[in-house]
């Protein structure tokens, strides 16, 4: 099974989960197409390369990827993304994959490309605290000095100061699923995920999800302080 699906941000929202006021993320997740598969004979490594079915005329695809997909008589796709396949799963070429490979209160990896915001100061950019606000401070946004005089007597590389803003790729880990809606293609994370509502992104099941412990991740384990105790009582 693939370990992920393409989607498109829809916008968010609100709901109430557990008494609680949560915001959340809707996606149009899927559905997609297996285009094509990568092996580790062939490629080195185990993976699918998935495309989101949407509608787009074949016109807008160069003749490789045009033919690439007539030959296993696939939809036209924009968007093509490898992801990683579970152990022991098989993909072929032609398999759809939906939003239904996820499930409530799992957690999710969600890959997007951050909004841009063009050439931004080192108080936005980097959240530099800058000068006081009153009157005749003459220091109010500025970065500071960002070198020395005698030595080295220029400007480190690296150094954080204004510059370009945005168009990164950014992974937003460790989001629960809190619905799914099979018929719709649609999925609701709880939290914010990058890039603007229409942009492209890519869901995958997370890979370091949180611990199982009392009270989080939605489930709860035993306490080993009481269970200690019982033991105990009981001899």
């Amino acid at each position: 099974m693939v370990q992920g699906i393409l989607g498109k941000k829809i916008g968010m929202a609100e709901t109430w989960r557990d008494g609680e006021r949560a915001p959340v993320t809707l996606i149009q997740a899927g559905p997609c197409v297996v285009t094509q598969r990568k092996t580790r004979a062939r490629d080195g490594y185990d993976a699918a390369q998935l495309g989101l079915i949407e509608f787009l005329k074949p016109s807008r695809l160069n003749r490789p990827q045009r033919t690439r997909l007539e030959k296993h008589n696939l939809p036209p796709c924009r968007l093509l993304r490898e992801l990683p396949l579970a152990e022991g799963s098989e993909a072929r070429p032609g398999d759809q994959v939906l939003v239904d490979i996820f499930r409530e209160r799992e957690f999710v990896d969600v890959v997007g490309v951050s909004k841009g915001r063009g050439f931004a100061g080192s108080v936005k950019r980097h959240h530099f605290g800058g000068g006081a606000a009153s009157h005749g401070s003459m220091f109010h946004r500025a970065p500071g000095s960002i070198g020395s005089s005698a030595f080295p007597s220029r400007v480190l590389k690296g150094m954080r100061a204004a510059g370009h803003m945005g168009v990164d790729r950014v992974t937003v880990r460790n989001l629960q699923v809190l619905s799914v809606d099979g018929e719709n293609n649609l999925l609701a994370v709880r939290g914010a995920i990058p890039g603007p509502n229409g942009g492209y992104i890519v869901i995958r099941k997370a890979v370091h999800p949180p611990r199982l412990r009392r009270g989080h991740a939605g489930a709860t384990t035993v306490d080993p302080l009481k269970a200690s105790k019982k033991r105990a009582a009981k001899k």
